[in-house]
């Protein structure tokens, strides 16, 4: 039994300009949603989570970024990027917290969503070459996960239910 799709072409609703045909096209353009739903959602928890514990920025200490740092040391792919984190372990600890945050925030809203996912991109980059890296095998470690999780929307972006895509409808618009 074969199943039959529409093939009439029409505007989608909330999407101006986007014109979809036949049920695989429309599924096709709401697929990324619940990847940027959940990455987003995960980015702004972690953000917030190293934001409110005291612990984390501390040079050494139980679940310090520091202390994590030099555990993580001898067995990363690039103990020089360790090395320069542990030069100012807080500080590299905001820049985490606070690059998470942003990069979760602007992924729900399709803010920049490409230019999002690409740091997104990076910062899971960076943790599974430093944190993640001696997880054995590797698919324990969630870091690479997450950089492939990434890549769609890096390349893909947002284009629905986006600022990014309302800012391109009202391009086309004014054209």
């Amino acid at each position: 039994m074969t199943q039959e799709y529409r093939t009439d072409t029409y505007e989608q609703p909330g999407a101006p300009g986007l014109a979809v045909s036949g049920l695989r096209e429309n599924a096709a353009r709401y697929a990324l949603i619940p990847l940027r739903i959940f990455l987003g959602v995960t980015f702004v928890y972690a953000g917030l989570d190293k934001l409110t514990d005291s612990g984390f920025f501390a040079a050494a200490g139980s679940g310090s970024i520091g202390e994590m740092m030099r555990a993580v040391r001898d067995s990363s792919a690039i103990p020089a990027l360790v090395d320069l984190a542990l030069k100012n372990p807080a500080g590299f600890g905001y820049a985490i917290a606070f690059g998470e945050l942003a990069v979760g925030l602007a992924t729900l809203v399709g803010m920049l969503a490409r230019l999002a996912a690409f740091g997104g991109a990076l910062i899971s980059l960076s943790l599974w070459l430093t944190v993640s890296w001696q997880s054995n095998p590797y698919y324990y470690g969630n870091d690479l996960a997450y950089l492939m999780a990434w890549l769609p929307l890096v390349l893909a972006g947002a284009p629905m239910f986006s600022l990014d895509a309302m800012r391109a409808s009202r391009r086309r618009r004014t054209r």
